[in-house]
């Protein structure tokens, strides 16, 4: 942990300078964001004041620096900006794992457990602000304080686990969905190169993958994130068009629904799940938004600005999930721009700006990862290596990502992959855990409805993890092996 998130993190009662301006680097989708707080010990009883919300109780709200902090519409847009990203052009392919009544069924139902994991997630958070005095914590720092204040004396010892195991399942996540994000490109690149030049056409997607691999290293390189601000624009823009150009071609000339299955085969439906868990799920940016508003107690409840995101989000995932497969049927691609006609330039322009738009997330979603991981790693390299130590390192992650999308070209099980291990881990099991730690006092016994239904998320993300895994373990072995 860095200075600056060691000194966020301290308890109130710690000796502090009578005035300190702290501030930490937190990733928000694409990017990362600085929140900072003035903590002064002089001015405690002043700011007793502030707590109107919880009586006596110390109010991480009104410690919180609100000079640019977010609206509700801006925190709203933020999350909305996350959370639709490349893994809705997936969802096509998830309804074709589980049919057209099952698909809308369980993708309604899956973004109920995520919206709710969510929530928990926000409460845990807001209680340990309290208990602990400090103004927020990112989603590590909560399952450390989690731990450490937990009224089971035989789980205090485990808090740096718990907050070690937090931190390498997002580094995870990211690092995942950067390899997806690789074959997303070399697929794109493969259909619109191979349809203007022929003899481009046999090559191996692997080819450009590699060939790639100069602009991956250059956008990894970029140490300061105020360089990929333009980026980020023309990465959004991009993906914009080409999802309102998709939506044009899955909604015109559609099929009946009674050609395609209303209920695939049950061994198809850990594909289904773990894709949808890929794609929805956005839990790494939920702190960083909530910690970032003028008004934090809006975040939650209804109709809260979590509930209005999620139910948008769930809405129009469910709705290109269902459009796509019932357009495309069996056919449906792993991502369903692949399937839009190769004759018609207004369908290749998707394949182009979805292929430019993944290329520019590439760096921006590299930079989180990068930052976070690079904090640790420099606190053991000595000062006059740091800057090599520094590029190499950029450069490895790099290389890895590539090699793991060269190993693995196939798209589909890349994506059940990431979704079913790294992402099911992060986004279910561990909120269903912290909030059974952290309320466990509050009544959470034996019989408690919320006792047995954190078991059931937990149970849920076990069982897609082992069965996603299984299955994706599967398609790459036959991928690899063919």
């Amino acid at each position: 942990m860095s200075p600056s998130a060691r000194s966020s993190s301290r308890h109130a009662d710690s000796p502090l300078p009578l005035e300190m301006t702290v501030e930490r680097k937190v990733p928000l989708g694409d990017s990362i964001i600085t929140i900072s707080t003035v903590s002064s010990t002089a001015k405690l009883a002043e700011d007793k004041k502030k707590e109107k919300s919880f009586g006596d109780e110390y109010d991480p709200f009104a410690e919180r620096n609100l000079d640019n902090a977010y609206s509700d519409v801006g925190a709203l847009a933020h999350l909305l900006k996350s959370s639709l990203g490349s893994g809705i052009l997936a969802m096509p392919n998830a309804f074709r794992n589980a049919g057209l009544a099952f698909g809308m069924v369980a993708t309604l139902f899956v973004g109920l457990i995520c919206t709710h994991t969510v929530q928990i997630l926000v409460k845990c958070s807001q209680e340990l602000c309290r208990r602990t005095k400090v103004p927020f914590l990112g989603f590590g720092e909560t399952a450390e304080a989690a731990f450490k204040t937990s009224c089971f004396e035989r789980l205090r010892s485990y808090s740096k686990f718990a907050r070690n195991f937090v931190v390498l399942a997002i580094l995870s996540t990211y690092y995942g969905s950067c390899c997806v994000y690789v074959v997303f490109i070399g697929e794109s690149l493969h259909k619109v190169c191979g349809y203007y030049v022929p003899w481009m056409n046999d090559l191996d997607v692997r080819v450009y993958m590699v060939v790639m691999l100069p602009v991956f290293l250059g956008l990894v390189l970029v140490r300061q994130l105020k360089h990929m601000v333009p980026v980020s624009v023309a990465a959004d823009v991009a993906l914009l068009v080409s999802l309102v150009i998709t939506l044009y071609y899955t909604l015109s000339g559609v099929p009946s629904a009674s050609e395609r299955d209303l209920i695939a085969p049950v061994s198809q439906l850990p594909l289904f799940f773990s894709t949808v868990i890929f794609a929805m799920e956005g839990i790494g940016v939920v702190m960083p938004v909530e910690n970032s508003m003028k008004n934090p107690q809006r975040f939650l409840g209804c109709p809260g600005v979590l509930n209005i995101t999620m139910s948008i989000v769930v809405g129009l995932y469910a709705i290109i999930g269902f459009c796509g497969y019932l357009k495309y049927g069996p056919d449906t691609e792993g991502s369903v721009t692949l399937n839009l006609p190769s004759d018609e330039p207004l369908a290749q322009s998707v394949n182009i700006l979805i292929a430019l738009a993944i290329v520019l997330t590439y760096g921006l979603q590299m930079f989180v990862p990068n930052d976070i991981s690079l904090t640790l790693v420099m606190e053991k390299v000595p000062p006059h290596r740091a800057e090599l130590v520094q590029y190499c390192y950029r450069i490895g992650t790099c290389l890895a990502t590539v090699a793991v999308a060269v190993a693995i070209p196939k798209l589909e099980p890349i994506i059940s992959l990431v979704g079913s291990v790294f992402v099911s881990t992060l986004g279910l099991f561990c909120p269903a855990v912290l909030e059974t730690v952290v309320f466990w006092e509050d009544g959470m016994g034996r019989l408690n409805w919320r006792l047995w239904k954190n078991i059931f998320i937990a149970a849920f993300s076990i069982f897609g993890l082992v069965t996603g895994s299984y299955v994706a373990v599967l398609e790459i072995i036959r991928t690899y092996s063919g």
